[in-house]
């Protein structure tokens, strides 16, 4: 990038950082997640090391927040309440240690505290003579809110600060400031918001904005309504016997303040990746949210001593967990075709790192969901990949435009195969209609052979692509037919590999009769619908006769799945597959339907549990004879409401009646 470009590309990312960081912290919207604005803002940063002498003194990087919201006096901060350089990686977190090393003394040998970065509001607490006398929000970091009444409803934060023997008189003494998080855990949001969904009013987003939002609330009393906590980080001033900022968080322990349990005191880089890489996965089990680490000098004369750069301590910064969202460039617009023809537009990306993997690639969905979300080629977008969701656009950011982006247009004919595209009528997604393309047998193979259907072990992407390639298969069916000699002419197969290939295969040949149901692949056939259909016929010979009519009766079974499950049975080809797999002596299990306690009831889950996952839920119902439903419906039971519930759900159950309870009601459902 030369300079005439990278005078534009700063100029618009601090347009678009500023109007986020507005939004965010004035006014409490938020427009995309703080890890996609992180990213924004490290690129900001990396530009404008690139390019020093266009740093200017307004730059989103050289301050903290918007300012103070008018309806509470602005009060200014004893010293200012800085913000922290953020570090993404292993080697970005060794230079920040290089570069504050060559500024100690000779010898100098530093060690560090690291804690857990909380996902709260900022604030501070103020003690006169031991007593609290005033609180106040971040601001933008020179001039805070005076939210002292609100503060004060928090049972974390003492009205009066603990006595403790071994702390010197003198800190009881004048003036002492602590500085923290205000904080929702997670539990305390969940249930807010099942009280909030049972009485009909609108769901909170997050804990992190409804702690912000509920602290700058006029009403003390409605403040007081809501579990917030506080969390000390640091303190203000130099008290007796306080050197370390180690010292700081046990000063404030004494005093009854509570502060972040798992921070530690590390000696170096490799320390503070073995603490990063722990909690990283353990993070979720904390009552509240982090996205990171908050690494600072231990220290104090030597944090001190290095003084601020920008609105920033030289000495401390923050090391940011693999994000789950990222901003990144869209390179070009591609499509893929699916195991039902369905053409995929698909975006080609700069290679950027989200929630711990390099992302090339990511869904754009269908042609209509390009132009809802205005996704151009050249395009800024956020990008999210969560567990082990395949990745997807979120958005573009259209203010980083320079005008050279190109509009997508869907191509008329299949990429694979040729053959023109056909989109039915009131469908949002064009499909080759050709059932013999390449595209179409590679997805229904590799459909067939995953976790909710066969679950073959070792046959992913790569392995039927080699299959195919060698024309050792045409078909599903063709793998119970393969050796290990077949397998180990392949490249990249050595002896026990294949050995190891074929036995997977052959121990797969008896599935339950949901998985089977599912393996097929049928159009508008989900894993939920399969288990309907398995539940309904109970054996492969009476679904595999099922006529329209019959299919039709299911429960949770309507017209256009009944329409394609008798389409494909009705085929020759459908009906040529089934007998191919009945040769190879692939036997599908008669189902077996449990009976219980909570037989002939229907639930939906949504959100997150606490006790286990969505999924283990539903088994432990369906153990019961009852029925897990992906939807809510008129035939829906109970809404199972957990953490962060789906607002689209949630809004249906309260349309139609349907009881909701919370997680604590569905356990004693099945225990009781």
């Amino acid at each position: 990038m030369n300079r005439a470009e990278a005078v534009q590309r700063i100029q618009k990312l601090r347009e678009q950082i500023n109007d986020y960081r507005y939004r965010y912290h004035v006014l409490n919207q938020s427009i995309m997640s703080e890890s996609a604005a992180d990213s924004l803002k490290h690129e900001l940063v990396r530009l404008e090391q690139a390019y020093p002498d266009l740093v200017t003194p307004d730059s989103p990087s050289q301050r903290v927040a918007g300012r103070p919201l008018d309806k509470f006096t602005a009060v200014p901060h004893a010293t200012p309440m800085l913000s922290l350089n953020d570090v993404f990686s292993r080697e970005e977190l060794e230079a920040w240690v290089k570069r504050i090393t060559k500024l100690l003394p000779p010898g100098y040998r530093p060690e560090f505290y690291v804690e857990i970065k909380m996902d709260g509001l900022a604030a501070a607490v103020i003690y006169r003579d031991g007593g609290l006398t005033q609180g106040l929000t971040r601001g933008d970091g020179v001039t805070g809110e005076d939210v002292t009444a609100n503060l004060r409803t928090v049972e974390s934060i003492p009205l009066r600060l603990r006595h403790d023997v071994s702390v010197p008189a003198e800190v009881y003494r004048g003036r002492i400031e602590f500085r923290g998080e205000v904080l929702m855990y997670k539990a305390d949001f969940k249930a807010l918001n099942a009280a909030r969904a049972k009485a009909g009013k609108p769901l909170f987003a997050n804990p992190r904005n409804t702690a912000a939002g509920t602290i700058r609330q006029l009403d003390p009393s409605l403040v007081a309504e809501r579990r917030l906590r506080f969390q000390v980080y640091g303190l203000v001033g130099e008290p007796a016997g306080v050197a370390t900022h180690a010292d700081e968080h046990e000063l404030a322990g004494r005093l009854g303040l509570p502060v972040e349990p798992n921070s530690r005191v590390l000696a170096g880089v490799a320390e503070i990746m073995e603490f990063a890489r722990e909690w990283e996965d353990k993070r979720r089990d904390l009552p509240y949210g982090t996205d990171g680490l908050v690494v600072t000098l231990n220290d104090r004369a030597a944090l001190a001593a290095l003084g601020v750069v920008g609105k920033a301590p030289r000495g401390a910064v923050a090391y940011k967990f693999p994000a789950e969202q990222a901003t990144t460039k869209v390179k070009d617009i591609m499509v893929s075709i699916g195991r039902t023809g369905a053409a995929t537009p698909f975006a080609v990306l700069e290679p950027t790192l989200v929630a711990g993997s390099t992302i090339q690639m990511a869904t754009l969905h269908n042609e209509s969901e390009v132009r809802r979300k205005d996704i151009r080629i050249g395009d800024t977008v956020i990008i999210q990949k969560a567990g082990d969701v395949i990745p997807e656009v979120v958005g573009s950011l259209p203010k980083l435009r320079t005008g050279q982006e190109i509009s997508f247009k869907m191509p008329k004919n299949c990429p694979n195969c040729g053959t023109e595209l056909v989109k039915q009528d009131k469908e949002a997604v064009w499909r080759c209609p050709n059932y013999n393309c390449y595209a179409l047998e590679r997805g229904r193979i590799i459909h067939f052979a995953s976790k909710a259907a066969f679950d073959i072990e070792g046959l992913g992407e790569q392995t039927v692509d080699a299959l195919l390639e060698s024309k050792l298969i045409a078909d599903a069916a063709d793998l119970f037919h393969l050796t290990a000699d077949d397998v180990a002419g392949m490249p990249r197969f050595a002896e026990k590999s294949a050995e190891n290939l074929v036995r997977a295969i052959q121990e797969r040949k008896e599935v339950t009769l949901e998985r089977f149901i599912y393996a097929l692949g049928i159009r508008h056939v989900g894993a939920q619908t399969a288990a309907d259909l398995a539940a309904h016929f109970g054996t492969l010979e009476r679904f595999r006769g099922a006529t329209a009519d019959e299919l039709r009766e299911v429960p949770g079974i309507g017209q256009v799945v009944a329409g394609s499950v008798a389409e494909w049975l009705g085929s020759r080809r459908g009906q040529e597959f089934l007998d191919k797999l009945a040769r190879a002596d692939v036997k599908p299990r008669p189902m077996q339907v449990a009976r219980g306690k909570l037989s002939g009831r229907s639930f939906v889950i949504t959100g997150t549990l606490d006790s286990f996952s969505r999924e283990v839920a539903g088994e432990r119902v369906k153990a019961l004879g009852g029925k897990v439903q992906p939807s809510v419906t008129k035939e829906t039971d109970y809404l199972v409401v957990g953490a962060e519930p789906g607002a689209s759900k949630v809004s249906k159950a309260q349309k139609l009646g349907t009881p909701q309870i919370d997680e604590a009601a569905l356990l004693k459902l099945l225990e009781g």
